[in-house]
């Protein structure tokens, strides 16, 4: 008769349950339904027992590890990190691969034979957003461990291909550096990649192999800045294993002579732009790029007008338009062409450098992303560009 199977090639599994995790036991057919503890309601599956020989090259062999897949089985996105918005792939996993048995899916899908130059990221269910960190070499166990998210599971991965293995580069910070050059009118961001042990003075000697000096004996500084403020200079010394580039912009730029060469009462200050928020109380708003400036004694707003215009580059028929102010903790105290600058930066009773400023106040006119390509920008409002 067609499609007849015999009896004993039928293999016999009760289904007990599914959830929260796969019970299924074999029925023995010679036993009646009482000694089997079968009754009404019971799921019972069955399948063609497979041949011997063709065992081992079945991936599921048997109704329970078909049931274990079913059960485990996870479609997942894949997106680049750096379109994080758009799926490039999707791929059927299990729950339970490993972080290797993953990473080499995803290789075997891009084509790539290292599995070790993929590296993921998990998926923040709440901002949408890829997670700040990405995932270490082997640092979770199961592909389960990477969809979750607090309390809730994501169905989506970011990947990228390294141009070294995951493991080596584990091994070494990356910095990204802005570089602000002394003679051309644009930013330049590099990524720096030393081993972790390596110092600020490091960073700087292998930035000077990639950027155009204005001398071959210019020396440069690092400086961490954070909206549109100088918090720190670097020392030479300090290990780079601590630095954290992920909120904080580190910036790279040329030390000018003349800052080599203080007078006993010459003064480094910190300069700001900014302007006042109407719809917030009138509070003063940073933006643009901030800037030491040397002010001399006995020097008169006047004078010191004078330098800013010219490091900044700024038309008269604008320059006119702006303001000057000495900024103490966020309180503006504008000031006269005849006021005596270095007389207002003498208070030593600031929490730090940066809350103590030269103001210049004026409207933003900046877009909120500036490229290279504009060439008719202003030095206060370098245009960027991105090197890898």
């Amino acid at each position: 008769m067609a499609g007849f199977v015999p009896n004993e090639e039928i293999e016999l599994y009760e289904e007990i349950k599914f959830e929260p995790s796969v019970m299924c036991e074999h029925i023995d057919k010679k036993l009646t339904f009482r000694a089997s503890q079968l009754e009404d309601g019971d799921i019972i599956c069955f399948q063609i027992s497979p041949p011997v020989e063709s065992y081992g090259q079945c991936r599921y062999p048997d109704v329970p590890s078909f049931l274990e897949y079913v059960h485990n089985r996870q479609v997942v996105h894949f997106r680049s990190l750096d379109k994080p918005k758009e799926d490039e792939f999707c791929l059927e996993l299990s729950k339970l691969y490993t972080y290797d048995d993953v990473v080499e899916r995803v290789a075997r899908q891009l084509g790539l034979d290292d599995p070790s130059k993929i590296r993921l990221t998990s998926h923040n269910c709440y901002s949408q957003q890829p997670k700040p960190q990405p995932i270490k070499y082997r640092g979770v166990e199961h592909l389960s461990d990477m969809l979750v998210h607090y309390n809730q599971t994501s169905d989506i991965l970011y990947y990228e291909v390294l141009d070294i293995p995951l493991p080596e580069l584990q091994g070494l910070k990356t910095l990204k550096v802005a570089f602000h050059s002394s003679m051309k009118d644009e930013v330049v961001i590099h990524s720096i990649r030393l081993p972790k042990q390596s110092t600020v003075g490091d960073v700087i000697n292998d930035l000077k192999t990639k950027v155009e000096l204005s001398h071959p004996n210019a020396e440069l500084r690092l400086l961490e800045v954070f909206y549109h403020k100088i918090y720190k200079i670097f020392p030479p010394n300090e290990k780079i294993e601590n630095i954290n580039d992920q909120y904080w912009t580190l910036r790279a730029e040329e030390i000018p002579e003349e800052e080599k060469n203080l007078g006993p009462h010459d003064r480094l200050i910190h300069v700001y732009h900014f302007t006042k928020d109407a719809s917030q109380n009138q509070m003063v708003q940073n933006f643009g790029e901030p800037f030491f400036l040397i002010i001399h004694e006995g020097e008169t707003l006047a004078e010191v007008k004078v330098r800013i215009q010219k490091k900044l580059q700024v038309p008269d028929e604008e320059f006119v338009k702006w303001k000057f102010a000495f900024l103490s903790l966020g309180r503006p105290e504008y000031l006269q062409d005849s006021d005596i600058v270095s007389s207002r930066f003498q208070r030593r009773d600031v929490y730090g450098a940066w809350e103590q400023y030269l103001g210049l106040e004026h409207s933003d006119s900046a877009p909120k992303r500036a490229y290279a390509a504009n060439q008719n920008r202003h030095t206060f409002e370098k245009p960027v560009k991105i090197y890898n």
